[in-house]
């Protein structure tokens, strides 16, 4: 008997979270606070950043398109369990399927470039710090956020193209809280031989790889120069201007390949989608909390907000 098959227009369930009638509204409650939480931390810390003279700096800058990108991905990849519950509705048409799964991959490469960025901001401001504001200028951040924000859209397309073009599936139903790639891989009866190439190349050296590599590196200049700095005050002080950026970026990398690197064998499915929605929203609400309990900065400015100094 064949298995049948899903055509490009028709819908697809999304299985959600769980399936138990009674966690759906525990589940909604849950994901709409957490929502709400990642809205708030992250809207702070863009508000400030954009409006407090005093964060008017290039670390800012790019933190508050740090928050901009978690934001968007949260968004992306949460509503859906949002609608499903308000609506009383798990399907997802073809079409919107696609975007959801391109944006939210675009968006997670998005963050990467980010990270990536600020490492190279932080290494200019402790082994370069008198050419700091020449090498850090207005143009060249812009430039930066433009291109990290653009290369995660460039970069993905090629595999959600592909994806997109599945004519076969194996059942409509898709075992996840949004489209991802990994859940339309399991149910598509299509060859996906060129596609796992394509993920390989594109995922692992491009997407994983290349910002990986860009994040850490300017670390080993950073950590030279700090050992470098005679007085323990003048140690502290700089590691203290990267403590906060090299916190997210070790959170986010240890969480991503606990995701996409733990065996399928050693966990169930629904305790894999647990998994997922841990990681997927864990950075967005950390973030905000490390960037303004441990920046005197970021603390300082909300003070000022709130008129409270």
């Amino acid at each position: 008997m064949n298995p049948p098959n899903q055509t490009i227009g028709s819908n697809f369930i999304i299985t959600g979270i769980s399936s138990v009638p009674e966690l759906q509204l525990p589940i909604f409650l849950l994901v709409l606070l957490i929502y709400i939480i990642i809205l708030g931390g992250n809207m702070t810390i863009f508000m400030l950043s954009c409006l407090d003279h005093q964060l008017h700096t290039p670390m800012y800058f790019f933190l508050a398109n740090l928050s901009m990108v978690d934001i968007s991905c949260s968004t992306v990849s949460l509503h859906k369990i949002l609608l499903n519950f308000i609506l009383g509705d798990r399907s997802i048409s073809y079409l919107a399927c696609m975007i959801q799964m391109y944006f939210f991959s675009a968006l997670t490469f998005d963050e990467f470039a980010i990270l990536a960025v600020m490492s190279y901001d932080r290494y200019v401001a402790i082994c370069n710090p008198l050419l700091y504001h020449i090498v850090m200028k207005q143009k060249v951040c812009i430039w930066l956020a433009v291109v990290s924000w653009i290369s995660g859209f460039i970069i993905v397309l090629l595999p959600n193209i592909l994806v997109s073009n599945f004519s076969c599936y194996k059942s409509q139903e898709i075992n996840h809280f949004f489209c991802d790639i990994v859940p339309l891989l399991e149910i598509t009866c299509d060859d996906i031989a060129i596609l796992q190439v394509l993920t390989f190349t594109v995922g692992i050296s491009l997407s994983a790889f290349l910002p990986f590599f860009l994040t850490f590196v300017p670390y080993i200049f950073i950590i030279i120069a700090i050992l470098k700095i005679r007085t323990s005050t003048g140690r502290r002080k700089a590691f203290y201007t990267c403590s906060s950026h090299i916190t997210v970026v070790i959170l986010l990398y240890l969480t991503i390949s606990f995701q996409y690197f733990t065996p399928k064998s050693k966990i169930s499915t629904e305790s894999s989608k647990l998994f997922s929605l841990f990681n997927t929203v864990f950075i967005p609400i950390v973030n905000p909390l490390i960037y303004s309990l441990k920046n005197k900065d970021m603390t300082s400015a909300i003070k000022r907000r709130l008129k409270l100094r």
